[in-house]
């Protein structure tokens, strides 16, 4: 009797047991259901899955394709599965997932080999690469202990519907484009970018090694921070590569000898070439997006919509033009910091208003304020000698210091500045772009239109040119006897060079004469040339007044190289442009960029300017170019100087290219104390010298030496007097000058009437 109420529990537990195994069956379904049509939570549509909204990173592109920089949330960018090396995807299987070819998402074998691991206390990840990449494309939120098995549910399902809608080879090159790497980089090509300098197409065995190791701990196996155990990660994924049949035992131990090579070019905000270039653009391209829609009517963004934004930078003109400034700036520096008052910081003992703007103008003195520190505290703060790291003109642009920040405040704002331009006379199309001196501790631009500094002599072809183009030739005899200008003051305006006499306008330009373009400005009349120099392209505010002929307004040197354009452009101005064209992620064309161009001279006229300007290179104030750097060929330019040698300026051009370099000071108060060393000739015209040698010497580019000034059909000039320029120049000795031929002595000291 007992042995058969034993059979009837018996048989009541059993099948209570399949009750409950069908129930928990049913259970699964219906929450796997429920997750599939988002009931216990979202769930992204199969379209969200084949198109993630991960934000991928615009890229700047130079004329050759180069890529000079990017602009992103997050570091990333993508490409078709034919541009990545097998080996990186046999590196990928063999380490992630081996069965990734036999299994439609999850993986059974890997899933129930789970309960045995924990048995044993060892850890080891199931999920396969399309788990990873479900986990990659909608990351987990809000994950605590009793939503981890809903949230593992919603990976298998996503995983199910990748395998279902996707090939193989989909899922695994958009995996690899979602994946994060070391140094904050996500995505296999900005990966092997960043950390190789090559293109995922050419990834080695053991370089995809090494980036695929990353994947199992972005942090403790980078290779530049932690060399030793990714190292030691890399030859685990050649193991699992050998294990797997896809490299030989020989192959394997070949690659797990060699050591770890990297070619580091992470691209960041400071780092890369053209970083002040990259500034500029970043803010206008900005602006372009608020005029682009997306098909979902939103406007573009730079930042996340992963544009590719063609620029007219020519990577070669670019480093030449890095390397003229540096070359040039290193050893100006030194001239400059061994002036009397520079070289013992006396010269802050009449400056302290200065210094103390630039204290309470620091990030610093707003962090101690904003802590509640008192000003009495922050001052001492502020004289405490601490460790840092400060711009330095050496290999790696840094030293490590101990100084106060006052003392760090005095020793960067002696820095000299400087803005190069290079640009194509005849298409406006930028070619080189140097802001200034090191944008990781100077930011501050100097070359776009929105930073403007006294041009001085500068501006005087734009007088000449208007005078040209009124009657004048360069035969024509200008007076440098003082000029009367009785609406702004009562007595004879002497702005320098009077003694010089009667010259021709040839001789006046090629020397810089003050009073010679006062005696022009008359001429032509102050409110035609102010009115002229906003023809040819200058936005900048200029007052009229007698000055005005000195180069006493603030222009960009953008605006000024637009301007110079006319002279070898045959008498076109071309306004300055660095976009090439503008396209989305999948290479559809959103906007293109063409030349502006408009006619302002005539062509004789722009070809007796060029020959006066070439006269400044000849015999004038630009002589050095010839002489000190041996540049020949046909060179036109002009040299600029301010007041006190507070700007230093050289615009020059060749039959092919034209060129611009500003030098200073950001704060107008430290400057040379001597004209010989603060002249344009002197601070600003090697930059351009120590650029075109290099352009001279690299034939790929094609601008020639012996290109020559093309005259316009029927030109006749007047003779051009060279013995005057000979005479007036042999009196300008200034003894004690290094080289008395190369003062631009009549462009100094003068003053706005």
């Amino acid at each position: 009797m007992q042995e058969v109420k034993n059979k009837k529990g018996t048989k009541r537990s059993v099948k209570i047991l399949w009750y409950s195994f069908f129930i928990l069956i049913v259970l699964f379904a219906l929450v796997i259901v429920m997750i599939n049509f988002g009931m216990l939570g979202y769930m992204p549509t199969m379209s969200e899955l084949e198109n993630p909204s991960s934000a991928i990173s615009s890229e700047v592109l130079a004329t050759d394709g180069t890529m000079i920089g990017r602009y992103y949330v997050q570091d990333r960018s993508t490409c078709k599965h034919s541009e990545i090396s097998n080996n990186v995807y046999n590196a990928l299987i063999a380490t992630e997932d081996a069965r990734f070819y036999d299994h439609s998402g999850i993986d059974p074998y890997g899933t129930l080999a789970i309960p045995f691991y924990m048995a044993l206390h060892k850890k080891r990840g199931s999920s396969t690469i399309t788990q990873q990449l479900a986990k990659n494309l909608f990351p987990r939120k809000n994950e605590n202990v009793f939503t981890i098995p809903f949230l593992k549910l919603k990976e298998w399902v996503m995983a199910v519907k990748l395998e279902r809608n996707l090939t193989k080879d989909e899922i695994i090159t958009l995996y690899l484009n979602t994946v994060p790497f070391s140094d904050n980089v996500y995505g296999i090509r900005n990966a092997s970018l960043a950390f190789f300098n090559k293109t995922p197409d050419k990834v080695t065995v053991d370089e995809a090694a090494v980036l695929v190791g990353m994947l199992k701990g972005n942090t403790l196996y980078n290779p530049r921070r932690n060399p030793k155990l990714a190292l030691e990660r890399r030859n685990t994924v050649i193991d699992q590569m050998d294990k797997y049949d896809y490299l030989t035992d020989d192959s394997a131990k070949m690659y797990e000898e060699k050591p770890i090579v990297l070619d580091y070019h992470k691209l960041d905000y400071h780092e890369g070439m053209a970083p002040y270039f990259r500034q500029v653009l970043e803010q206008q391209v900005k602006d372009i997006c608020q005029t682009l829609k997306k098909p979902n009517g939103k406007p573009y963004d730079i930042y996340k919509d992963g544009l590719k934004i063609y620029t007219t930078i020519d990577v070669r003109m670019q480093r030449y033009a890095e390397e003229a400034v540096e070359e040039h700036m290193t050893e100006l520096q030194k001239l400059f910091m061994a002036q009397s008052g520079y070289r013992d910081g006396s010269v802050w003992s009449k400056h302290q208003d200065i210094l103390m703007q630039g204290i309470k103008q620091s990030d610093r003195y707003a962090m101690l304020r904003d802590e509640g520190m008192s000003e009495a505290d922050i001052m001492n703060a502020f004289n405490k000698p601490i460790k840092m790291r400060v711009f330095a003109w050496n290999k790696v642009k840094y030293k490590d210091t101990v100084m106060s920040p006052v003392d760090s405040i005095k020793y960067m704002k002696l820095f000299l500045q400087a803005g190069f331009l290079v640009m194509d006379p005849y298409t406006g199309e930028v070619k080189a772009w140097v802001g200034g001196i090191d944008h990781t501790y100077y930011q501050f631009d100097h070359v776009n239109i929105g930073t403007k500094r006294q041009v001085g002599s500068t501006i005087k072809p734009m007088l000449y040119c208007l005078a040209v183009d009124n009657g004048f030739t360069p035969c024509s005899i200008l007076s440098t006897a003082p000029q009367d200008f009785p609406e702004f003051m009562n007595h004879p305006y002497d702005a320098g060079g009077k003694d010089k006499g009667d010259v021709t306008m040839q001789t006046a330009i090629a020397l810089s004469l003050n009073n010679a373009a006062l005696y022009l400005i008359k001429q032509v009349s102050i409110n035609a040339f102010v009115d002229f120099v906003h023809k040819c392209g200058i936005t900048s505010n200029i007052d009229k007044v007698p000055a005005a002929a000195l180069g006493v307004a603030d222009i960009s040197l953008y605006e000024m190289l637009g301007a110079y354009s006319m002279f070898p452009g045959k008498g076109m101005h071309t306004d300055p442009f660095y976009i090439l064209k503008i396209e989305d992620k999948n290479g559809m064309l959103l906007k293109n960029f063409t030349p502006q161009q408009r006619e302002i001279i005539n062509p004789t006229t722009a070809f007796k300017m060029v020959g006066l300007m070439e006269g400044v290179i000849q015999h004038g104030t630009g002589i050095r170019m010839r002489s000190m750097y041996h540049l020949m060929g046909d060179i036109a330019g002009k040299t600029g100087t301010t007041n006190k040698q507070a700007d230093a300026w050289f615009i020059g051009y060749t039959p092919q290219i034209i060129a611009g370099a500003w030098v200073g000071c950001d704060d107008r108060t430290f400057r040379f104390n001597s004209q010989r060393l603060g002249q344009g000739s002197a601070a600003a015209l090697p930059i351009w010298a120590y650029f075109m040698r290099r352009v001279y010497a690299d034939k790929t580019l094609g601008i020639k030496v012996d290109e020559k000034f093309v005259a316009p059909e029927g030109f006749n000039n007047c003779e051009v007097q060279q013995d005057q320029i000979s005479r007036l120049r042999a009196e300008t000795v200034n003894p004690g000058t290094i080289d008395p031929q190369e003062e631009e002595k009549q462009n100094n000291d003068w003053e706005q009437p």
